[in-house]
Formats: structure tokens, C-alpha cells, sequence
């Protein structure tokens, strides 16, 4: 099970968009040679018989021992994804490279989808609305959504709602910077309020659903959502329509592809880290 999720976080960080989104050039490099963005990741994921003229079973070849055809294999699956990014052996903040497994921590404990909206649970005091990655399952993610809900759970006495967005959250979708997305989180806003007229909406959104995020925003009136979290965005260096500045947080992690042009793969998959963190500014930004 570790193995399927350790690749699905891989696939995430690989399909994650670049900051150069805003021109449309998902995988361009630098006019000075060197690589940026999500070009920069074909570097650190080379595939075995690619243009380097050399054969090597490292980065996206080796991940086939993940899955051996053979029960007598002895590959340990997660383990051989850990040989791809090797521990640095130092104690590291949110956004450097480090020991794999810690990426798993809470994200396979807490519930990646969340639809507490649509299935009109309840009014609560709080809803918290987020859009997840590229490739991440269900409709909350596993990277950083569901521990940020469950840091809210905790810090309201459970006066939250946590709804999740249904959209694709494909390849695709990142050229289409949000749009594949925007209009089903504008709408479950919409919807909550209609269902809760009290109720405070927050927002939240991890590498292209923080461009959901800025596309659903768009789309709607002032006041209807009253505060965001953007964790890798792609889009970090534009506000979010109808929020003041003071009522966003904008978390990117030093050395991400996506939203600084690093080369850092890891840094892309470290926002965990900063739920807690995500979860008490949204608090405090609402006055809770």
C-alpha cells in the first residue's frame, strides 16, 4: 500500500505545473540553458535509454521495481523509491530534501475525500472548501488538504465543515490554470452559503488547485469567501480576487519547481509540514 501511495505522490510532484504557467510553458527551459521548472524534474527522473546516450536503471526506470512481475522478487517496493531521494542526514525545515517515509505521516491517516457540502451534513461555524493537486486521490488530496481540515477539527472544537472539489486534476488541467476546477469550488461556496447563510467560508487549494483556488475566486462577490491557503501555487505571484492580501497565506517551500522554478522535487511534497500552521492563520484570519 506504501509503495501505490509513494508513486502517487511521485506522479503528483510530476504533474505539478510551473510558475511559468502564466505564459502557458509547462515544461520550458531558460533561455540560458538550464533547466526550470518541471524541466528541470526530467533531470532528476531520467528514463532508462533516454537522449543521454546512456542506459541506467535510476529515476523513473527504476520505479518499475516498485511493481515487480515476479513473486520472487525481493525489491521493497517503498524502499526502492527512498533510494531515489536520499535522506541528507541533517535536520531540514518545510520545503528541503529529507527522509521519504516522513511524507506519509498523517496524509495516510486522514480521509482524502470530504464532502460535507454536498451531502448537507450540518451547518457548522466554519467551512473549509480545498482543491487538491495533480493526480492526488480522492477529493481532498493526501499531500496537505486533509491535515489541514483535521488542525481546523481541532482548533474549533470541531465547528468545521470540509467539503473537497470533484474536478480532474489532471495533466491537462494545468495548462488550463484552474479554469478545469474554478467553477465547481465557486459553486460548492455558493452552495454552502445557501445551505448555511452563517457559516464562514475559507479556502484552501495545493499546486493546481491553488489555481482552482485563484479561478474560483474570480468568479465570485466579495465576502463570499473570507480567507485562503495556497500551498505550492503556481500563481503565487498573483493576489486572489475579492481577498485583501492580510487574508492570504501563501506557503512555498524553498527549492519547489512549481512555484519558485527549484529544482527541488521533494520541497513540492514537504507542505504537510505546514498544515498546523495553514489551519490556525485561517483561524485567526476569520476571527475564530
Amino acid at each position: 500500500m506504501k509503495s501505490v501511495v509513494a508513486l502517487s505522490l511521485l506522479t503528483t510532484a510530476l504533474g505539478a505545473p510551473t510558475q511559468s504557467v502564466n505564459h502557458r510553458s509547462l515544461l520550458g527551459r531558460s533561455s540560458t540553458g538550464t533547466s526550470d521548472g518541471l524541466g528541470a524534474l526530467e533531470s532528476l527522473f531520467p528514463i532508462s535509454g533516454a537522449s543521454t546516450g546512456t542506459s541506467t536503471s535510476d529515476g523513473l526506470g527504476a520505479l518499475e521495481s516498485l511493481f515487480p512481475s515476479s513473486g520472487t522478487s525481493t525489491s521493497d517496493g517503498l524502499g526502492a523509491l527512498e533510494s531515489l531521494f536520499p535522506s541528507s542526514g541533517t535536520t531540514t525545515t518545510s520545503g528541503s530534501s529529507g527522509d521519504f517515509s516522513s511524507l506519509f505521516g498523517r496524509a495516510t491517516t486522514d480521509s482524502s475525500t470530504a464532502n460535507d457540502v454536498t451531502d448537507n451534513t450540518g451547518c457548522k461555524e466554519l467551512t473549509f472548501i480545498f482543491a487538491r493537486g495533480t493526480s492526488e486521490t480522492g477529493n481532498m488530496g493526501t499531500i496537505v488538504g486533509p491535515e489541514v481540515a483535521s488542525d481546523l477539527k481541532s482548533l474549533t472544537s470541531n465547528k468545521v465543515a470540509v467539503q473537497g472539489v470533484d474536478y480532474p486534476a489532471d495533466w491537462a488541467g494545468n495548462a488550463d490554470m484552474g479554469a478545469s476546477g474554478g467553477s465547481t469550488m465557486a459553486s460548492l461556496v455558493k452552495q454552502a452559503i445557501s445551505q448555511c447563510p452563517n457559516t464562514t467560508v475559507v479556502v484552501g487549494g495545493y499546486s493546481q488547485g491553488a489555481m482552482v483556488v485563484h479561478n474560483a475566486a474570480s468568479q465570485l462577490s466579495s465576502g463570499e469567501i473570507q480567507a485562503a491557503v495556497l500551498f505550492g501555487d503556481p500563481l503565487k505571484a498573483e493576489s486572489v480576487d475579492t481577498l485583501d492580501s492580510s487574508k492570504v497565506k501563501e506557503f512555498c517551500a524553498t527549492g519547489d519547481p512549481v512555484c519558485e522554478n527549484g529544482s527541488d522535487v521533494m520541497a513540492h511534497l514537504s507542505y504537510g509540514d505546514d498544515a498546523q500552521t495553514a489551519a490556525q492563520f485561517l483561524v485567526s484570519a476569520v476571527g475564530l
